[in-house]
């Protein structure tokens, strides 16, 4: 097996290893970096447990090599809390009791962030179609819609 050495910049800090070729994204993160809130719940990309953003874009990292992030920006969920203090999707999941066993919640809070990002105002059936490709077995989506659209208010504001 072919090792590469790849340069990423992870929740903002600049990282270089040698990786193994076939090494996947959610490895990448929890095995070398030891950023465990990246689950990995399926190894298909089916659950969604695993959702990181890649360059602004919502990706599942159990799909994508660890190559294929070489000179780009990977944001986990450890890196949105700044200062000690939630970001506003992390706290909307907290008020709104939009969690239960939470094995979900820190690729569902990503997709909800990449959901944001382009479209900073959704519907409830935009915010439903935007998490689609997430899975939660405990809290049936009513919570975290509702944690979703009180976080997209809350970061409208100035």
């Amino acid at each position: 097996m072919s090792n590469h050495r790849i340069g990423v910049r992870v929740n903002g800090r600049k990282v270089e290893a040698e990786v193994e070729s076939r090494l996947l994204l959610v490895d990448f993160l929890r095995e070398h970096l030891r950023l465990t809130g990246t689950h990995v719940g399926c190894d298909t990309s089916h659950c969604g447990a695993c959702t990181v953003i890649v360059d602004g874009r919502g990706v599942k990292s159990c799909t994508y090599l660890a190559v294929q992030a070489d000179g780009r920006e990977v944001l986990t969920i450890e890196g949105l809390a700044r200062d000690g203090e939630f970001h506003p999707l992390q706290q909307a999941f907290w008020d709104k009791h939009a969690l239960q066993c939470g094995y979900c919640t820190p690729g569902m809070i990503m997709s909800a962030l990449y959901l944001l990002s382009i479209n900073p105002r959704p519907s409830e059936d935009a915010v439903r179609h935007g998490i689609a490709g997430n899975l939660c077995r405990c809290t049936g989506y009513r919570f975290i819609v509702d944690a979703i659209i009180d976080a997209a208010a809350k970061m409208e504001k100035p």
